[in-house]
């Protein structure tokens, strides 16, 4: 019998969730950008700029993106990691994929992009300084597998960092589930004509581990120095780790 996971608040089996998640994916590739700017506030540009900032990427470093998407994150270290860095942009959804890709090369960024699971990374292991991903871990299915993964491929002092939502402090509870689950959706519908894979979002969120959770599973995978950073009350957290 298969295994069964979450979709949301929906229980299904674990073959299921990877074909609804990469439905819900395709159908919001080409608006993902634009509804994150709605969603946020804006917000999620400036908690991206913060995990650039705290992933410290040098000239010549190895980077993995995971979950790149439309390439917000990759775009910033290919520039940073210059002619003699390899950063690779990957995602497991093909449309996500396919927007980011073409974004940076209409900004004439051409870096490695690859159409991969979080969970099977076909990169050897100690190959590369950092690895990222943002607003992707809490759609995986098995997220300490992927996390052991992305433990695998780091160097010896590489750095893992991982942003997501998260839970937000209690004094925010109230107001942030009515727009979460009231509000969220309209936006979805008017904006992107897809009602319920933002309901699913909003739904992922809270279904997600929250900060000390994701801070032990990391731990469990075999990162050392596991900190994390609340962002806007908690609404979004970075987790950092190191592979000593």
């Amino acid at each position: 019998m298969s295994n069964s996971t979450h979709f949301g608040y929906t229980t299904v089996a674990e073959e299921e969730k990877v074909h609804k998640v990469a439905e819900v994916f395709h159908s919001v590739a080409a608006k993902y950008d634009i509804m994150n700017d709605v969603m946020s506030g804006g917000l999620h540009r400036l908690w991206k700029i913060f995990t650039i900032a705290q992933a410290g990427v040098r000239p010549g470093f190895k980077v993995l993106d995971i979950a790149g998407g439309t390439g917000d994150l990759t775009k910033e270290f290919v520039r940073q990691a210059g002619k003699t860095g390899e950063v690779w942009h990957t995602d497991i959804n093909e449309s996500m994929l396919r927007v980011g890709r073409d974004r940076l090369l209409n900004k004439g960024l051409v870096t490695p992009t690859l159409l991969c699971d979080a969970e099977k990374l076909p990169f050897p292991d100690n190959y590369f300084d950092r690895v990222t991903v943002a607003f992707g871990l809490r759609n995986m299915t098995h997220k300490d597998q992927a996390l052991a993964e992305m433990h695998r491929v780091l160097k010896p002092g590489g750095k893992l960092l991982v942003l997501e939502f998260s839970k937000v402090s209690e004094l925010l509870q109230k107001p942030y589930d009515l727009y979460s689950f009231k509000l969220l959706p309209v936006m979805g519908k008017l904006i992107a004509n897809d009602e319920d894979s933002y309901r699913y979002l909003a739904e992922s969120i809270r279904m997600h581990p929250d900060q000390e959770t994701l801070k032990g599973m990391m731990e469990q995978a075999g990162l050392e120095k596991v900190q994390y950073f609340n962002l806007t009350a908690g609404v979004a957290a970075l987790h950092t780790g190191i592979k000593l």
